[in-house]
């Protein structure tokens, strides 16, 4: 039943990222033929084409392999000294292939001279580039707030499962009490497991991270507590300690290994199930946005984790880079945890959640050959155009980015290079999560 379940978690990634991959696409496509330009070939997949069907001026198909996508636009540069205009796509791997072969060109149709991509304004191409990238932006805020909002994530509450009987420095390495330690001022209030705090120092919350604020700025006073016993409200007090206690960043997330001296209650919190409403969903996908940037800006940083785990056997980070593979292999695993079907569907959801905001992240880099490069290449045609204009000096044209594609080659290589060292590591020494 396990191996059934996992197979399932894969195919319910693999169907999100094929999904992820046409919706991009279609950002880009949609834009283009309303910008009127002529868009051949539509395509989710690389490799052997297995379906295919033309509609209108466009072919739309599927390839053997989910790892990409593209859409080949006529015109994408401007043309050689030759006059031939080469057909271009959206895909980093399908353009490196074309420029290294120099075959990948169409003739111009008749009707074609108007409808070349490099001929838009640089707000429209601009418009079509970003369009892909956006539409994985779009659909990575609507699965967040599905889950968020819908099915809600796992978190620290305000219900009390256990009862520290005494006050020991978080920074000690000991659970047992001494004679010299102070009863904890939970213990003492006579809180118990099960309660459900509802008020805080005359502050009603539902919210952990609030509670937990409350309590760490009351240290050395006498405060009032309300408790949920039992479908009772019961008044307690209790005279908050000072202790050392972990450290919180602006999320309120616990800062490893640092601590500092904050009001102590003595107990703790249990986890359960809670919706988010807008607001917290929408700080909460800030946070996310915040440590995918992060994660991307530091990828140079744990290559030498990754060789290590790849070649020589050491443990595999829980916040290393992952591939198609390892993300797929995630998403089986997600379907053997033991928890209801509702939380696997949501955590399968928010695997493919994160997977489209790294992709739209990824792909703003201004780099060639990402979308982010073509739109580095159109601002820049159109800021010395509008120096051109102030100056009153001759219209300099449209920007030829093809002249950049040496650049696309190394980052096209580096990123291969990258992405074999991923999968390798994602086959020998996976992420697990269980």
């Amino acid at each position: 039943m396990t191996a059934v379940m996992m197979i399932l978690g894969i195919v319910v990634f693999v169907i999100g990222l094929l999904v992820s991959i046409a919706w991009h696409e279609l950002g880009h496509l949609s834009t283009a033929k309303l910008f009127g330009i002529r868009v051949p070939q539509y395509m989710v997949g690389f490799g052997p084409t297995i379906w295919s069907r033309h509609k209108g001026e466009t072919e739309y198909g599927i390839k053997a392999i989910p790892a990409g996508g593209y859409i080949r636009m006529i015109g994408m540069f401007p043309p050689g000294e030759d006059g031939r205009i080469t057909a271009r796509s959206t895909s980093p791997w399908r353009s490196m292939i074309e420029d290294a072969r120099s075959a990948a060109y169409e003739e111009l149709k008749p009707g074609d001279e108007t409808r070349l991509f490099y001929t838009r304004k640089p707000w429209k191409r601009v418009i079509v580039m970003f369009a892909g990238p956006f539409m994985n932006l779009v659909l990575a805020v609507a699965l967040f707030l599905t889950v968020l909002m819908g099915f809600g994530i796992q978190q620290q509450t305000t219900t009390v499962s256990s009862v520290s009987p005494c006050v020991i420095a978080q920074t000690e390495k000991r659970d047992t009490c001494k004679k010299s330690d102070a009863a904890s001022p939970a213990q003492a209030a006579g809180l118990k497991p099960g309660d459900k705090i509802v008020a805080f120092a005359g502050v009603r919350t539902k919210d952990w991270n609030r509670l937990s604020d409350l309590i760490r700025v009351s240290a050395g006073k006498d405060v009032p507590i309300v408790v949920d016993r039992k479908g009772h409200e019961v008044d307690l007090h209790a005279k908050i300690a000072t202790n050392m206690v972990p450290k919180k960043d602006s999320s309120g997330a616990y800062v490893q290994g640092e601590y500092v001296k904050a009001g102590f209650l003595g107990f703790g919190a249990a986890t359960g199930v809670v919706k988010q409403d807008f607001g917290d969903s929408v700080t909460w996908m800030g946070d996310r946005v915040g440590d995918a940037v992060h994660s991307i800006a530091s990828l140079p940083a744990k290559v030498p984790g990754l060789w290590n785990a790849a070649f020589d056997g050491a443990p595999r980070a829980p916040d290393s880079p992952m591939g198609v593979v390892g993300a797929a292999r995630v998403g089986g695993e997600i379907f053997t945890l033991d928890i209801p079907p509702t939380q696997q569907l949501a955590m399968a959801l928010m695997l493919v959640a994160g997977f489209n905001l790294s992709l739209f992240l990824f792909n703003m880099l201004p780099l060639l050959p990402l979308d982010g490069g073509h739109i580095a290449g159109a601002l820049w045609e159109a800021l010395r155009r509008h120096l051109a204009r102030v100056l009153r000096r001759p219209d300099p044209g449209p920007f030829d980015v093809a002249k950049l594609m040496p650049v696309a080659y190394v980052v096209a290589g580096i990123f291969i290079c990258f992405t074999v060292l991923v999968l390798i590591a994602d086959v020998v020494n996976p992420v697990r999560i269980t």
